[in-house]
């Protein structure tokens, strides 16, 4: 029987991940699939936290290059994201896995409001918690809410499911064919090399706080299972 290589994670995805093929908006199809696969690590009796970015929807940086105030163009990225957790928490419910989603702001119609200890809680009931809108603060990324969740919630490892590429690689393996892929890096190394996994902020809180990150491709179903159990796929990164 397989059994999981961590007690409770992280799942980072990125919102164009739940854009599927079509390139934006919400692909009934694909975060069905993602559903699907959150649930065989449910079954492996794994506490589950899951951080949805919002870039199917709406870029802030996107906006901000445009002239819009980055602060409310940051606002709005965070209301993505609570777009997209509402579609994947109706999603797992629909195949029987209790969800739970709880925004950094504060809407009670229909999440419940970040609180760590709820959070800790409900986890430990076996329920899926689903953090959506970012920090609560602008100037954040998802990427940073990831590793903050994870070390307010002491997660055992960050896993980021990558919609194009199946690992990190020293150049774009969509524009370079001789890009190479790294199987292991240090958060050292993400920084000092520029390489793009996470923003520099997410890079040094995941450093200083000692928190493994596995870099994967979420495209081939089953993925998501292989890297909880402990097989080799992706880009490992630790602090040392």
């Amino acid at each position: 029987m397989e059994q999981s290589k961590y007690k409770r994670i992280v799942l980072k995805l990125s919102g164009e991940a739940l854009a599927g093929e079509q390139g934006f908006g919400i692909d009934p199809d694909m975060i069905q699939s993602i559903a699907e696969q959150v649930k065989e690590l449910y079954e492996l009796d794994v506490e589950i936290a899951i951080i949805v970015g919002g870039g199917n929807i709406w870029r802030g940086m996107a906006g901000s290059a445009k002239g819009m105030d980055r602060a409310t163009a940051d606002y709005m990225g965070m209301l993505a994201t609570v777009m997209n957790s509402l579609a994947l928490q109706d999603s797992l419910e629909h195949i029987g896995v209790q969800t739970r989603v709880q925004s950094s702001i504060e809407m009670r119609q229909v999440a419940e409001p970040y609180i760590r200890r709820r959070a800790i809680r409900h986890l430990e009931k076996k329920r899926v918690v689903i953090f959506a809108a970012g920090t609560g603060n602008p100037y954040f990324s998802t990427d940073t809410t990831a590793a903050l969740r994870a070390a307010e919630i002491e997660a055992d490892v960050i896993l980021m499911a990558k919609n194009n590429v199946d690992g990190v690689y020293d150049a774009d393996p969509t524009t370079d064919a001789n890009a190479k892929k790294y199987d292991k890096l240090t958060y050292l190394d993400i920084l000092k090399d520029g390489l793009a996994v996470m923003d520099s902020t997410a890079s040094s809180l995941c450093m200083d706080n000692d928190i493994p990150l596995i870099v994967f491709s979420i495209a081939e179903k089953g993925n998501i299972k292989r890297a909880v159990t402990g097989e080799d796929i992706g880009t490992l990164i630790r602090g040392q």
